[in-house]
């Protein structure tokens, strides 16, 4: 009768499966690119999520930093599983589809028919994903051009808004002191305006 091998020690067992359950990473040049790819979509997330927060906005650096590092993730593992090409595209599909209800968290609806808030910041945070699909699938130089012009439109429009308004018409010109004394003068008295009945609780203007 032939003899059983030797069982190995229970901590030879427990050492070889960590080993093989941190093999997903062959060599220090994978290791290297999914550092790189990771840390540049959450740079860029950053960036955006910098300036997001500097207007005063609820999603800042962490938030705009945890989407695009997520979403670089996503494709990341995506391609270490060897999956093709369409079902990557299936991937980055559930990232926009998830994202956009992430987004739609920062929309806040008004009192008023119009006053809606927080489009920028949810298309801010669609863009972020959109920035870290491109740094996790190696596309680094896509994903800092867009970071790039993503900014430029949160810095140059509201300039380009404001110098706007200056140049236009002014509705309401500065009136000196001499004006407004002239104004009090043929004001009736009695805490009413010429024209205007100051009703309880009203502000007259």
């Amino acid at each position: 009768m032939a003899e059983a091998p030797p069982t190995a020690p229970w901590w030879h067992q427990v050492t070889t499966t960590v080993t093989e359950e941190f093999s997903d990473v062959p060599d220090a040049g994978e290791a290297t690119r999914i550092v790189v790819r990771l840390a540049v979509a959450a740079v860029l997330g950053g960036l955006l999520g910098w300036e997001r927060e500097h207007a005063g906005k609820a999603a800042g650096i962490r938030t705009h930093m945890l989407v695009a590092m997520g979403a670089a993730l996503f494709v990341l593992v995506a391609q270490q599983v060897g999956i093709s090409a369409a079902d990557n595209s299936r991937v980055i599909q559930g990232i926009v589809a998830g994202v956009g209800f992430l987004g739609a968290g920062t929309i806040l609806k008004g009192d008023a028919e119009h006053q809606v808030k927080g489009l920028t910041t949810a298309a801010g945070i669609w863009l972020t994903a959109a920035i870290g699909v491109a740094a996790g699938l190696g596309r680094e130089v896509t994903a800092v051009l867009s970071a790039v012009l993503a900014l430029a439109v949160l810095w140059a429009i509201p300039l380009v808004h404001e110098a706007a308004e200056d140049k236009g018409p002014q509705q309401h010109p500065p009136r000196s002191d001499d004006d407004s004394d002239k104004n009090k003068k043929h004001q009736p008295s009695g805490g009413k305006r010429a024209g205007h009945a100051a009703g309880p609780g009203k502000d007259p203007d």
